[in-house]
């Protein structure tokens, strides 16, 4: 199918937000919001949300991809992925504003964008939003981090002979081990917390709660060459709040094995956005 790309503007909180529409000659009633993640912007890396947005609007689907405020040419003070709620909804308005015929849609991130994406359905409970896709969600703790460290690094690399071989000779020097007995005891027994508490939920808590409660399609991608995709089950498998989270019924879970954290070699990045199509953007009864 035929589209066009434009450029566009709309409000968020008194500040003004761009973003590029790819528009299908006949849109889909289900439309697409891009959630970047991390330091990055519209763009994304290696040009992977201008080539999904393209993919996806030749399919029929219409894709807002835009700067969150503070980032790209977006107005605004820079915020991080907990604090963009007000961008998304801004986002979705401005797609459903020049696309009326659009009544649902598909909030697609990667990492933090992830989980961007969960925190906005946990603060809004927007019912535009019928489908999640979430690649390699962003959950990281000083204890997540130290189990997924102690379990898919230190724990391969004291079985190699070159290892004790380095260690040994100087190569691995004696200042290094405190850090490597402190990775292992926050992984066995959690980070000491201060004293100051919080009435807010943890992000982690508050992305299971949304998780949990979600109607929609959620399409689980994990690359199988990134430790936040490791840290994210781990996270899973080991937190609470995560119990039912790979149970969920409208839940389709792929593992790319091959992946690195942005899908950046060719036949990762033509997988994700074949499973999006296929898993995320089309009806349960259509799915493949």
């Amino acid at each position: 199918m035929t589209y066009t790309e434009e450029t566009t503007l709309f409000a968020c909180e008194g500040d003004t937000l761009l973003g590029i529409l790819a528009k299908p000659e006949i849109p889909s009633e289900v439309g697409v919001v891009v959630i970047v993640g991390g330091p990055q912007y519209r763009v994304g890396s290696h040009r992977q949300f201008v080539l999904l947005s393209r993919t996806l609007a030749a399919a029929g689907y219409a894709v807002l991809r835009f700067d969150y405020r503070g980032m790209g040419d977006s107005e605004g003070e820079p915020r991080n992925f907990e604090a963009v709620s007000a961008d998304i909804a801004a986002a979705i308005d401005a797609l459903q504003q020049r696309l009326p015929a659009i009544k649902q849609m598909v909030l697609w991130g990667l990492c933090d964008g992830a989980s961007a994406a969960l925190l906005y359905c946990h603060e809004t409970h927007d019912p535009r939003v019928s489908g999640l896709c979430l690649l390699n969600p962003w959950v990281r703790s000083e204890t997540s981090l130290a189990r997924t460290q102690v379990k898919h690094y230190y724990t391969r690399r004291l079985r190699q002979k070159e290892f004790w071989t380095k260690l040994l000779h100087g190569g691995v020097t004696l200042q290094a081990l405190p850090g490597l007995m402190q990775t292992i005891r926050v992984a066995l027994t959690g980070a000491r917390h201060s004293g100051a508490t919080t009435s807010l939920m943890p992000f982690q808590h508050r992305m299971a709660a949304a998780w949990d409660a979600f109607n929609g399609n959620i399409l689980l991608l994990l690359s199988g060459d990134d430790y936040t995709a490791k840290e994210f089950l781990e996270y899973v498998h080991t937190d609470a709040a995560w119990t039912n989270a790979l149970t969920h019924p409208r839940l389709v879970r792929h593992e790319l094995q091959d992946a690195d954290h942005t899908f950046s070699s060719l036949a990762s990045r033509t997988k994700a956005e074949e499973l999006t199509l296929t898993k995320s953007l089309q009806q349960p009864d259509q799915r493949a």
